[in-house]
């Protein structure tokens, strides 16, 4: 069998398992009839028009099966103030879930179930072009026209088949967490090149970051993005904007794998187990570094809100530990009912002084200022003369990594603004071994971390 049949084979394969039967769609337009009715009940009693649709990979035949979502937009004339828009949007919304919860992205929104789907019912403006939009949601109804008039059943088959290796690799989801391929990213790339097959062809032999697209010819505005794809309906937008470099990089070794030796366990692949508190705690001896954790309750955001401040505390903690000489190997941060920023450092304590270069002598007033700080300082060796200018070794503030993590010089890093605040509430270090205790909350994130994969 060549290559390109077992690619074809393979690709069949996974079509089986992917695609749509009839009594699934017939289940979908019966779900959705349903809750239109509904919508439309309630719209019929507000004191302005409005009108309901749906959108996404269920609108677009672009879901896989499986999947069970579904997703209303209520839209409402662009003349309607923001806070009407959202109380007329709730009304409507709790009418069609009676016994949804609501949620809030830029707006708020409710989700629920209906008939064993997943439902989200949001409000946003009825617009005549995406360039006007007033919410961010407004743009969503104009990527379903986009696509409804260019994908045919063949291509939405493609799309599917394309979601389906993104998810198996781990890059698909535009959400803060994953920061990969979203659904309308997905359709847009497979529209460019016609197929799945050429689609992983061009990302494992053309790409070369940063890769652009412009489906409409807009070129105007300039991104700063590994990827661009300009979006056809609003120019200023880069649908590809969320997609994190790593994800990037990843679809393009996995599509390499994937036409050098095809195979169903990449769209597939078996679920790693998760570490034991004894496994993790071998790991940490055997690679003989020093890892510490910082943990704390997950703040009381969404996803979207809370991976951002996660890794912007992360970055904060990591480069004061490399500052203060720990010398960070690698890190990560996992969330759930508790939170953890993890930095495995290469250099577990330092001496109790520290070498602190002052200006060169011939600078007269700082390196004067400098002399007369620390010579009558009993703690410090010096100042002394260095090539041509004082040093002097002074007491290390921090001799441990801990000890620092410990102390209130942590809130003075660069954090999340809900971090901080769960930080001043409590948390805890945990360092060396003591990791291991996190396996319990997150066995599944630690194998990630000690068996890495691209």
């Amino acid at each position: 069998m060549t290559g390109e049949q077992e690619f074809e084979a393979v690709a069949a394969a996974v079509r089986e398992r992917i695609d749509l039967d009839e009594d699934e769609r017939e289940r979908m337009r019966e779900a959705v009839a349903g809750l239109r009715e509904r919508a439309e009940e309630a719209i019929a009693e507000l004191p302005v028009e409005a009108d309901v649709i749906q959108v996404g990979s269920t609108a677009r035949g672009t879901w896989i099966s499986g999947d069970r979502d579904i997703d209303l937009f209520v839209r409402f004339p662009p003349e309607l103030d923001r806070e009407e828009l959202e109380s007329y949007g709730l009304e409507v919304s709790h009418a069609v879930l009676p016994d949804g919860r609501e949620e809030f992205a830029e707006h708020p929104y409710v989700t629920g179930e209906y008939d064993g789907f997943d439902v989200d019912c949001v409000p946003c403006y009825r617009l005549d072009s995406a360039t006007d939009i007033q919410s961010a949601v407004d743009r969503t109804p104009f990527h379903t026209e986009y696509l409804d008039a260019r994908l045919d059943p063949d291509l939405a088959g493609e799309v599917r088949l394309f979601k389906q290796f993104l998810k198996g690799i781990g890059a698909y989801g535009s959400d803060l967490r994953t920061r990969g391929f979203s659904g309308y990213l997905t359709e847009l790339l497979v529209l460019e090149y016609g197929s799945f097959e050429a689609t992983v062809e061009a990302a494992a032999d053309d790409w070369h970051p940063p890769v652009r697209f412009d489906p409409e010819d807009h070129a105007t505005a300039e991104f700063d993005d590994p990827l661009v794809v300009v979006d056809p309906t609003d120019p200023e937008r880069n649908v590809a904007a969320v997609c994190s470099p790593e994800n990037v990089a990843r679809l393009q070794h996995y599509a390499r794998e994937l036409l050098a030796e095809p195979r169903e366990e990449l769209f597939f692949p078996d679920p790693q187990e998760a570490l034991s508190t004894a496994e993790v705690r071998d790991h940490v001896a055997s690679r003989g570094t020093t890892p510490v954790a910082v943990r704390f309750d997950a703040p009381d955001v969404v996803e979207d809100q809370l991976y951002p401040q996660l890794r912007k505390s992360l970055a904060g903690v990591r480069d004061e530990l490399d500052r203060r000489g720990f010398d960070p190997l690698r890190t990560a941060t996992f969330a759930d009912d508790s939170a953890v920023l993890f930095v495995e450092l290469e250099v577990a304590e330092r001496p109790a002084v520290e070498r602190h270069e002052g200006p060169p002598v011939h600078v007269r007033q700082h390196a004067t200022g400098f002399y007369e700080k620390y010579a009558d300082d009993p703690a410090a060796y010096g100042p002394f003369i260095d090539g041509d200018r004082y040093v002097v070794e002074r007491e290390r503030e921090f001799e441990t990594a801990a000890a620092f993590l410990e102390s209130d010089a942590i809130l003075d890093v660069a954090l999340g603004l809900r971090v901080e605040s769960a930080l001043e509430d409590d948390y805890d270090v945990l360092v060396g071994e003591e990791v291991g205790e996190l396996a319990d909350e997150f066995g599944e994130e630690l194998t990630d971390y000690f068996d890495p994969r691209p």
